[in-house]
């Protein structure tokens, strides 16, 4: 057997590829597809071999995953890679051959969890027991959605239920979402419980049309305590699960069982999903998790390097805080980098390692987001000129995209106030810290604002 501390390029490779794609592939998706996947050493140099566990994932991994992760590996290796997927432990190894897309004739895909993953006996909650109540760091980004989740992990089938958690990629709504079920377990530990991601209930939605077995599809449903669902915006234009989840969700609420969902987006903001389920989505309590503020990010940054055993030091944290500033994933892939960095290299960690560490990650930022690019982009939104940006128009049409483009440039670059103002047609610096003030208390306050700036921020980008 080789030993874990002589790894062998090509495991060093995946290693890398891992860190990527745990950045690219949403988090549920990731843990569940590609991070159980294990290197294996093989004879040809240029060829990295996956073991899956079975059949099943082997098709959806070569359906799904299979191009991103050559590219990946390609990209990382500068040279191309033979990527074969193999079955644990005899079969042969499949070679990977052009996806093809039709894997059903269903018209609504396969879920995230294979059937073979549903338990023998008793009930299987699918919890990550790792994400609980103590180990999220709380911010003022996340205290409202904390608070409310707590009081419905200590109060099952009573206020705020439904509770829908909606907010962008990587803020921490499934870690809230799994510590509720936790809490909940820890207290009573005859509770059912149950976590799924929104394509899981889509896939047994599926399989009890093709079986012919509704039956025993909403009795497990339907005899739930509490029913945890992550991203319910992919149940858009899927017809019959609405149907059956609106059945579900009925059932749950009669019988004072309690129902938290997340999304993208905050309940009349979802496309695609029948009127009556979005009413019952906003029926309960809608909390909104925001991006952590730099204070959070630190504390966050150091909290997980302790839980890697690394020591992280603060003029560090605080460093990578301030470029990596739009969800929690993002800074977790930061650190997993700079830490795989100083291990690899034998060095300790400091902010030069860290920024050689990171130096692809800031020079797209360097490159990508200027306080020009900013202005344009917030111009194009709003559909005024670019020269608005810098011109003294005060109507409200000009001067509320205005103050919209400072307080980015205040978020998203290094710039000082001054040469901000400078850049908005040499407007003082107080000019602009009142636009950044007014428009960070609003975004608290203002859900249709809060959105918008969500959708500036991810364009900006990329």
């Amino acid at each position: 057997m080789r030993e874990a501390l002589q790894p062998t390029p090509m495991d060093l490779l995946w290693s890398h590829c891992l860190d990527l794609l745990a950045q690219d592939v949403p988090e549920q998706q990731f843990n569940t597809w590609i991070k159980p996947l294990a290197a294996k050493a093989d004879s040809d140099p240029s060829k990295l071999v996956l073991m899956v566990a079975n059949r099943f994932k082997l098709d959806w991994i070569r359906a799904q995953y299979a191009q991103q992760i050559q590219s990946v590996l390609d990209r990382l290796s500068g040279r191309a890679i033979l990527l074969e997927l193999a079955i644990t432990p005899k079969e042969k190894p499949i070679k990977l051959t052009p996806i093809n897309q039709d894997l059903s004739p269903l018209t609504e895909p396969l879920g995230l969890l294979p059937a073979d993953e549903a338990p023998a006996g008793g009930f299987k909650s699918r919890l990550n027991s790792a994400l609980t109540f103590e180990t999220l760091i709380e911010g003022s980004a996340n205290r409202m959605g904390r608070a409310a989740a707590m009081h419905v992990a200590s109060s099952i089938g009573q206020l705020y239920n439904p509770l829908f958690i909606y907010g962008g990629v990587g803020l921490g709504k499934t870690h809230l979402v799994h510590a509720i079920g936790n809490k909940l377990l820890a207290d009573n530990p005859q509770a059912k419980v149950l976590y799924i991601h929104a394509e899981q209930f889509v896939s047994d939605v599926v399989k009890a049309y093709q079986r012919k077995t509704f039956d025993e599809f909403k009795q497990h449903y339907h005899s739930l305590d509490l029913l945890l669902i992550d991203d319910v915006q992919f149940f858009a234009n899927k017809d019959r699960t609405q149907e059956e989840f609106f059945n579900a969700f009925e059932a749950l609420l009669a019988k004072k069982s309690h129902i938290v969902m997340t999304s993208d987006t905050y309940p009349k903001g979802l496309t695609d999903i029948h009127e009556r389920l979005v009413s019952r989505f906003d029926s309960g309590l809608t909390v909104a998790i925001e991006p952590p503020e730099l204070e959070m990010r630190v504390a966050i940054l150091i909290n997980k390097a302790e839980i890697e055993g690394t020591l992280m030091p603060e003029e560090v944290a605080f460093f990578v805080a301030k470029n990596v500033r739009s969800n929690v994933r993002e800074l977790e892939g930061a650190l997993r980098k700079i830490l795989a960095y100083s291990r690899f290299n034998q060095k300790d960690i400091s902010i030069q390692l860290a920024r050689e560490a990171l130096r692809d990650l800031l020079s797209i930022q360097n490159r990508q987001i200027s306080v020009e690019n900013i202005q344009k982009t917030v111009a194009d939104f709003y559909k005024i000129k670019v020269a608005d940006m810098y011109s003294k128009k005060r109507p409200a049409s000009i001067a509320r995209p205005r103050q919209i483009a400072m307080y980015l440039a205040k978020e998203l670059t290094q710039k000082s106030l001054p040469e901000i103002g400078e850049l908005f047609g040499g407007r003082d610096h107080t000019t602009v810290l009142h636009a950044v003030r007014k428009m960070s208390a609003e975004r608290q306050q203002l859900v249709e604002l809060n959105q918008q700036l969500h959708v500036l921020e991810q364009t900006l980008k990329g």
